[in-house]
């Protein structure tokens, strides 16, 4: 008798190949969390877009106002600070993301996905395109303001 047959399609073979996939399996999903974070070569990247500088200074408050109710109408659906929905969660994002990026995600959504590192780190995460929505550049700044003053508290 023959205690250790490994013929390929003994049941010994099939155990012996599960618990080679498990470990494998397992070796990959300890790889450790993935955050938005990884494309740390990334981190001060201005995107692909119309925005090449955006200097900012104190916070303007009626231009907040503004972006909320911009981001309201056009962003809300699909983004929530505190968690993802469709698209990722907003919370720290300025402090994740350079402005001139985070304007050129809003206006250049597409190309920013295609080409932008980050952008399709984020839609291979989410697998969802982040649809442009018709968004003036300066509709842009005033939700950047918002997404500034919600960071602040």
């Amino acid at each position: 008798m023959n205690e250790f047959n490994l013929k390929e399609g003994s049941v010994r073979w099939k155990i012996g190949m599960m618990i080679g996939l498990l470990s494998f399996l397992t070796i990959i999903a300890c790889g450790g969390e993935k955050t938005e974070e990884s494309p740390a070569s990334n981190a001060g990247s201005k995107g692909i877009g119309p925005v090449k500088s955006v200097t900012l200074g104190n916070l303007d408050q009626a231009m907040a106002d503004r972006g909320k109710k911009q981001f309201e109408a056009k962003c809300a659906a699909c983004h929530k600070f505190e968690e993802k929905v469709v698209g990722p969660a907003l919370q720290d994002v300025t402090l994740r993301r350079t402005p001139e990026w985070i304007m050129n995600m809003i206006l250049n959504p597409i190309e920013m996905t295609q080409k932008d590192p980050i952008g399709q780190e984020l839609l291979g995460e989410h697998l969802t395109q982040m649809t442009f929505q018709n968004v003036k550049e300066e509709e842009a700044r005033e939700i950047l303001e918002y997404f500034r003053k919600m960071d602040l508290k």
